[in-house]
């Protein structure tokens, strides 16, 4: 068949044809549909992430539920003991409780990426002509919205219960805005454990094991100053400590540059670093 040959006379052939020439002969003279962009592939298997939610909306749980009841718990828990009152310890408890809730569920990432390789989804992800990191990428943009609901809830629970952010909705804006972006590069090292280990189990039981220390030997709570010495060495150098600290200054109103440069620094090398190991285990799974 001529190169010359028009639209119009590949549907006059195909007609004229068995149904499998016909069909052969319609997809071999129309033209491919354009590769999607990265982005484009990255959002729509973010979408993909939001109708999950959306068939099983009982895990927006450890979103809504979950921030709740760690604000109330810790507020009531250690209020009176540790600032006098449960007033002014919501004011220095409730960034650090909001950066601590959002990371510890990143780690529900990792479970999800590996509860699709036991189902055999990513097999199928591999073979579709599709920018490689996009299947990875839209689950953590997929659970970006995840960590914003849970902010709003708990900046919500905060106001009611006394929480005041003297640096206003700038810097309550500006202080979530630093914990998605590092939660996003958080979460490459949860899709990293998704890739190596071999059950949902074992994903959430490393992931406990690392994530519980990380947060909670940190200035979530107290003050380094109040711990031993030998403690303070590691809290004052942890990336949740730094973040923290970054967070709980912009909604005070401070801009503190030392921790938002440390805080982007450890999310561009966490996601630097596991986003590649990430990619290179998916490509060898």
């Amino acid at each position: 068949m001529s190169t010359t040959t028009t639209k119009t006379e590949l549907e006059d052939v195909a007609l004229a044809a068995p149904d499998a020439e016909r069909l052969s002969a319609l997809l071999v003279g129309l033209d491919r549909p354009p590769r999607p962009s990265a982005l484009s592939a990255s959002f729509t298997f973010g979408w993909r992430a939001m109708l999950k939610i959306k068939h099983v909306p009982e895990q927006l749980f450890d979103v809504t539920a979950f921030p709740i009841m760690l604000v109330l718990m810790y507020t009531y828990l250690f209020g009176g003991a540790l600032a006098g009152s449960t007033q002014e310890y919501i004011q220095f408890l409730l960034p650090g409780i909001l950066v601590m809730s959002v990371v510890m569920i990143t780690m529900y990432t990792g479970v999800a990426v590996n509860t699709d390789i036991a189902k055999g989804v990513f097999d199928r992800f591999r073979t579709l002509p599709i920018w490689r990191p996009a299947p990875m990428v839209g689950y953590l943009l997929g659970d970006v919205l995840r960590y914003l609901l849970a902010s709003v809830v708990m900046l919500s629970v905060g106001m009611i219960i006394g929480f005041r952010p003297e640096g206003g909705v700038l810097g309550v804006l500006a202080g979530v805005a630093l914990l998605l972006v590092f939660s996003f590069a958080f979460s490459w090292i949860w899709t990293m454990f998704g890739l190596m280990l071999r059950t949902e189990k074992s994903v959430m039981g490393v992931s406990m094991m690392v994530i519980f220390p990380l947060t909670f030997l940190s200035n979530v709570f107290v003050l380094p100053s109040t711990m031993p010495g030998w403690l303070q060495a590691f809290v004052n150098n942890s990336p949740i400590t730094h973040l923290v600290s970054a967070v709980r200054g912009l909604m005070a109103g401070d801009w503190p540059v030392a921790d938002l440069a440390w805080s982007l620094g450890w999310a561009g090398v966490i996601m630097l670093v596991f986003g590649a190991v990430t990619m290179r285990l998916y490509n060898r799974k």
